[in-house]
């Protein structure tokens, strides 16, 4: 194999790519990123077994086609130590060199043969999502997951298809993260609610492998196999197993409360302010809407007290909920500062609501006020 390449190309795919491989596995050669070159171009790929991924490098000028094996650690400080602007890369089946302007590297090689093959994408049963709303849908829900719970299917998030609507929930028993968006369904879609429960570690590598100048991705479900396109990238994901929480139940009945509007950036600069005299042993703050403005009170024993008020349009009867900053501080983080958005409060034992005019909810379960 023989090629020339774009080292920023190279370095940005090989980067999504090399977040796959395990650091450690009882089979080393995962512990790597297979290069294929061919006349059409030069795909990455790499799999820990459970997630895998091909993701096609631009600006590659293959000479000779082949496949070499590349060492996470050796090969990505090379991309990243080298200024060159081009890289040469040439295997003769025994080794690997790396050459730029100034600079020969040469690696040991490995069989490329012996590495796992990562599922393409061929599916005549697809949807098709702006690639927009799937990162946001990523980046609204994946947070609110848990992967040290020993429920296993808290571990994702969890994926409805329902005519041409998507649900993503994520979800750790103290709160949960929905989001809702249009898509374009093409032949068969995957049950309403099948129990399509996808890794959050994948759907964060999704997120990487999304392109600003990306438009529409491909989304299928083979067997137990989660399956995403982008034009540059496929990824292939093990879908978790277990049951995962009715979460229509968990969601309170919307209307129930008192609807207060607030802004997110002023909310997040408040709560965070509020944050800093909790601790591990106490972690409530006080919210206590009324007269015009919303009171937020922390106290800690040996920390000390936090008072910070933040004037809102709610006039009305007062309402007092104890929630853990840490939780609203996540929700807010994933909105834009000048956004706003709708609190609904029942009373001080029931779920908080958060919503924004986009698809997005929040639910945040209160805390004790004996604390």
């Amino acid at each position: 194999m023989k090629i020339s390449c774009d080292r920023e190309r190279l370095l940005h795919a090989f980067q999504t790519v090399a977040s796959v491989a395990p650091s450690r596995s009882p089979k080393p050669i995962l512990n790597n990123v297979k290069l294929d070159a061919s006349p059409e171009g030069a795909t990455l790929t790499a799999t820990d077994l459970e997630i895998g991924i091909r993701h096609a490098v631009a600006g590659v000028d293959v000479q000779a086609p082949g496949s070499i094996i590349l060492s996470v650690a050796r090969f990505g400080s090379i991309l990243r130590e080298n200024t060159d602007q081009t890289i040469h890369i040439e295997s003769d089946g025994h080794g690997t060199t790396i050459r730029g302007e100034r600079s020969r590297f040469q690696l040991p090689g490995e069989n490329p043969a012996e590495f796992p093959p990562v599922a393409g994408f061929s599916e005549a049963n697809f949807i098709e999502v702006p690639a927009r709303l799937l990162r946001e849908l990523i980046r609204r829900t994946a947070f609110a997951t848990d992967n040290e719970s020993s429920r296993y299917a808290l571990g994702g998030v969890k994926l409805e298809f329902d005519g041409g609507q998507i649900t993503a929930i994520g979800a750790d028993g103290r709160r949960l993260a929905k989001m809702v968006g249009p898509v374009a369904v093409h032949g068969e879609p995957p049950g309403g609610q099948q129990n399509i429960i996808v890794p959050t570690r994948a759907m964060q590598l999704i997120e990487r492998a999304i392109a600003p100048s990306d438009s529409e991705l491909k989304l299928a479900v083979r067997g137990s196999e989660f399956l995403v396109e982008s034009p540059r990238a496929t990824i292939a994901a093990r879908l978790l197993e277990g049951r995962f929480p009715d979460w229509r139940k968990v969601f309170p009945s919307a209307g129930a409360g008192q609807q207060i509007e607030l802004a997110a950036g002023p909310t997040h600069a408040a709560v965070r302010q509020a944050a800093i005299v909790t601790s591990e042993e106490s972690r409530g703050i006080d919210f206590a809407f009324g007269g015009g403005s919303l009171v937020l009170s922390g106290k800690a024993a040996e920390v000390g007290q936090s008072r910070v008020e933040l004037p809102i349009a709610y006039a009305g009867d007062e309402l007092v909920i104890v929630l853990d900053p840490r939780f609203l501080i996540d929700f807010l983080k994933v909105l834009d500062a000048e956004k706003t958005f709708t609190m609904e409060i029942r009373d001080a034992d029931s779920a908080a609501i958060c919503s924004t005019d986009d698809g997005y909810s929040y639910v945040i379960m209160p805390l004790a006020r004996d604390r």
